[in-house]
Formats: C-alpha cells, sequence, structure tokens
C-alpha cells in the first residue's frame, strides 16, 4: 500500500498530460513550446520538491497553469520599461538622462528600421566616414575645425590622452581631480590610457607658474577639467583658458579641455545659470575639447570630441577608436538634435532637456493642483497629501549647487512609524504598471512634477495603487489609539 507522500506525488500531473491541455496550447502560441515546457517542468519540480519537505503541494491543473502563465509573463516581460520621474532631477543618471526630441526619435527609427548611408559615400560611390554625418553640424555649433563621435565622454577623454599621452605626463590642476557617479575618476582614466597625472596647485589654489614649472621633456599636454558636478568656493584661484592656451603654445603641447555636460548654448539666455560651452572654449585656445552628448546638450548617450584637425585625425586613426564608436542609430538621433540648434528660438519647445529645465514653477504648481485630487482619492486613509515648494536640480553633474524653484506634492504616512510607511508609500508607486520614483524626505514621499509630460496617464493609475500594509498599519494605530483613549 502506498504511502499518503507516494500517494500525492503520483497526483501530481506529467508534463506530457499538461502538454495537451487547451489552455497550454495558448500559452506556446505566446511564448513558443522550448520556454512553455522548460517553465512547466520548473514548477512541477517546486511541487515535488514542497512535498518532500511536507509543504503545501497545489494538485490542481488550473493553479498550476496559473502559476506557469504568471512565470511566463514575468521571464518574457521587458526589463527596460518607462518610469515617471518626479524626482526632480532633470537629467537623471539612472533614468536614462536626456529625453530625445521627437526629431531624433523619428530619425533613430528610420535608421533601425531602412539600410543607411552609415559609412557610404553617395556622391563618390565608395566608402565614407560614419562621423561625417554629424562632423559638419559639431564644427559650425562649435567653431571646432573638426569632431568625431564615441559612445560616452568618458571614452572620449580616454580615447583623448591615450592617442597624444601615451607614456607621457599629463598636467592637470589638483582642483580638477574629479571623480563622477559610477567611480569614473581622472586619476583612474588617465592610468588606463597609459599616460601620468602630473598634479600641480593645490585644491582651492592653482596659479600660472605652477603649470610653467611642472613643463618638462615628459610632458604631453596640458588639461583642464571642468568641475561639473560640484563647486570650491571661498580663497580659490584658477588659471583662466586663454592663459592656460598661451602656457601650452609656448611650450608647444596641446591644451586640452574636458567639459563633461557639454552645454552647446549660453543657458543664460534662458534664465539659467552658465555653463562654459564648447564654442567658448575653442575660442579661448583649447586644441581638443570633450563633452557629453546626452547630458545638457539633450541627445543621445555619446561622447564628441571637437578641435584642431590634426590632433582629431590621430584620435581618428588609433585603433580603440573602433572599439568606442557608436552605431547608426545613435548617430541618427544625434544628428537630428544637432539641427535643432539652428534655431535657438525652437530649443524650449523641441528640446526636452531645456524645456524641463525652464518650466515656471507657477506652471508646475497648476498642475500640482490639477493631479492633487487623485493622489488624495489613491492614498486616503494612508496618508495625508498636500502641495508643496521644492528645489529641482539639473543631474548629471551639471551645475550642481544651482537649484530649479518647482512645486510637488508631499505624501505624509498617518501610520505611528513614518520612516518605514514612507517606504512602503514609495515601494507601492514604484509597483504601479508605470512605475513612479519620487523620492523620501524626512518622513514624507515628495512627488516633484517639473518632470511630468503625460499628466493623463499618471493620474489614469492611480487607482492601481495598493499600499496595503500601511492601510493595516494605520487601522491597527487607530485601533489602538481609541483603546488608549478610552481607558
Amino acid at each position: 500500500m502506498l504511502n499518503p507522500a507516494a500517494t500525492a506525488r503520483r497526483a501530481i500531473p506529467s508534463v506530457d498530460r499538461l502538454l495537451k491541455l487547451d489552455p497550454v496550447g495558448a500559452l506556446i502560441a505566446e511564448y513558443g513550446r522550448p520556454l512553455v515546457v522548460e517553465t512547466i517542468r520548473a514548477v512541477l519540480d517546486e511541487q515535488r520538491a514542497l512535498l518532500n519537505g511536507d509543504g503545501a503541494v497545489s494538485l490542481d491543473e488550473n493553479s498550476l497553469l496559473a502559476t506557469c502563465s504568471a512565470r511566463l509573463h514575468a521571464a518574457t516581460s521587458a526589463s527596460l520599461k518607462p518610469v515617471f520621474n518626479l524626482t526632480g532631477t532633470v537629467l537623471h543618471t539612472n533614468l536614462g538622462r536626456a529625453l530625445l526630441p521627437q526629431t531624433a526619435a523619428q530619425a533613430a527609427l528610420m535608421a533601425m528600421t531602412r539600410a543607411v548611408n552609415l559609412e557610404f559615400d553617395l556622391g563618390g560611390g565608395a566608402r565614407g566616414e560614419r562621423d561625417s554625418h554629424v562632423e559638419a553640424w559639431l564644427k559650425r555649433l562649435t567653431g571646432a575645425e573638426t569632431a568625431l563621435v564615441v559612445n560616452n565622454n568618458a571614452a572620449a577623454v580616454y580615447l583623448v590622452l591615450n592617442t597624444l599621452a601615451l607614456r607621457k605626463e599629463v598636467i592637470v590642476s589638483r582642483g580638477e581631480l574629479i571623480e563622477i557617479g559610477g567611480a569614473f575618476r581622472i586619476p583612474d582614466i588617465m592610468a588606463r590610457a597609459g599616460c601620468r597625472l602630473r598634479e600641480v596647485g593645490t585644491t582651492n589654489r592653482t596659479h600660472a607658474r605652477d603649470y610653467t614649472q611642472a613643463v618638462s621633456t615628459r610632458t604631453a599636454a596640458i588639461m583642464k577639467v571642468h568641475a561639473s558636478n560640484y563647486a570650491i568656493q571661498g580663497f580659490t584661484a584658477s588659471v583662466p583658458e586663454d592663459d592656460l592656451a598661451a602656457i601650452a603654445r609656448e611650450h608647444e603641447l596641446p591644451f586640452l579641455i574636458d567639459l563633461g555636460s557639454g552645454s552647446l548654448v549660453d543657458l543664460e539666455r534662458y534664465g539659467l545659470p552658465h555653463e562654459p560651452t564648447p564654442r567658448e572654449t575653442i575660442a579661448n585656445g583649447a586644441d581638443v575639447v570633450t563633452f557629453s552628448g546626452d547630458k545638457l546638450l539633450g541627445g543621445p548617450q555619446c561622447g564628441l570630441i571637437v578641435g584642431r584637425k590634426e590632433l582629431i585625425a590621430k584620435i581618428r586613426k588609433n585603433p580603440m577608436k573602433r572599439a568606442l564608436r557608436v552605431d547608426k542609430v545613435t548617430l541618427a538621433a544625434l544628428e537630428a538634435t544637432l539641427r535643432l540648434y539652428a534655431d535657438p528660438e525652437r530649443l524650449t519647445r523641441e528640446l526636452p532637456t531645456l524645456r524641463l529645465l525652464t518650466r515656471p514653477r507657477a506652471e508646475i504648481e497648476t498642475q500640482a493642483q490639477r493631479v492633487l485630487p487623485a493622489i488624495v482619492a489613491a492614498v486616503a486613509g494612508c496618508a495625508d497629501a498636500q502641495i508643496i515648494a521644492c528645489a529641482s536640480q539639473i543631474g548629471s553633474g551639471a551645475l550642481p549647487v544651482e537649484a530649479l524653484p518647482s512645486a510637488g506634492i508631499a505624501l505624509t504616512p498617518r501610520a505611528k512609524r513614518k520612516g518605514t510607511a514612507a517606504a512602503a508609500i514609495a515601494d507601492a508607486f514604484r509597483a504601479l504598471p508605470v512605475p513612479v520614483i519620487g523620492r523620501i524626505k524626512g518622513n514624507a514621499f515628495i512627488l516633484d512634477l517639473r518632470c511630468l509630460d503625460d499628466e493623463a496617464g499618471f493620474i489614469a493609475q492611480l487607482h492601481q495603487l495598493k499600499i496595503q500594509s500601511l492601510a493595516t498599519e494605520v487601522t491597527e494605530h487607530t485601533e489602538k489609539s481609541k483603546t488608549r483613549s478610552n481607558k
């Protein structure tokens, strides 16, 4: 006679039996037979393991198929998905930085779905150079003699140093030895590029004589790194770019500048703080300038190198250029983005980065008033919601000490453990179909609305907000309070 465990084991349906069921045929049509078979086997193995461990076993075929269906959906769902960026950081590195203009997105789609003349000269019928598609625009917008593109600005800095300073020294002020997100450090990138860092000056003060005294037969270049993600204030001194250019020319050395975030226009005309532009640095005597395409420029992720023709030609011949080059999709999006700069008056309308950075606080507060009722209804009984004044930031290391006046909605939990409860609210908003990413400040969950474009889509999904654990905690806390007051 079989024991109960053996009987239960025999009752677990086989893979073949489940595969013959009509609902499984629908799963196979959607996900393919190999993945469905693999998933069914895994679920059945789990049931057998539960049986061996005296766990609760599901023998219901509908329940097993529901589990398989959920597993298949989770396994095949896109990992990269849209979110609402309500953090208050416009160029949020973890959320993809700049949003592409519509024209750039359309150009990228065209390049993805059609054959294009990526490296083909339509005029001469011979092989062409992929950087040529954006070179003319970059020359026009920066005043440089020529330009090339790589996959990000870290790669741009690496390629320049590896080409122009291999096994030699590069002079940099101690106050410019930056570190950006992901532990990218100037000293480390120099070491990887095969050159030696020659530090001069002090953290807060560097003078022209520090550079001239450091020049030797081992020197390959003088480099200035724009402190885009921090500020040194107080008793400070630095050497102007045109003076550094003169020192470099006197010693027949290239003058390199890394701008990092790299705005192509003077942001002051839009009411934002000034950020040095490639055109300014070229005019000040820089020989090679590197900057990002996906930060203040507002385009796709890439690193841009502009400057003197003979130096760029050397950089282009570096074998690492091929390893760091961009694809046709990036070039198509970048070209379309650069075209917008031909008419600066249109930028705030058509370039999402600049449009979001320049949104007036009054406009954002009006939007908050429209959104507030839906949020109040969604968190009813769990939290109090109110409109607050808050400060957005540019992000991605650009103008780090500058705040953008904004407006948002603060959700303050009614639960006793407010810190834990605020995290529960954040979890619930992230679990929405289109996750909502805000920030926790003190005991409240803050939604900064500066970057809320799809207001209707945001409101439409709020009825699906589920904060069950928080609601339970609030109820228990309220009941305990009533009990104490009755005593």
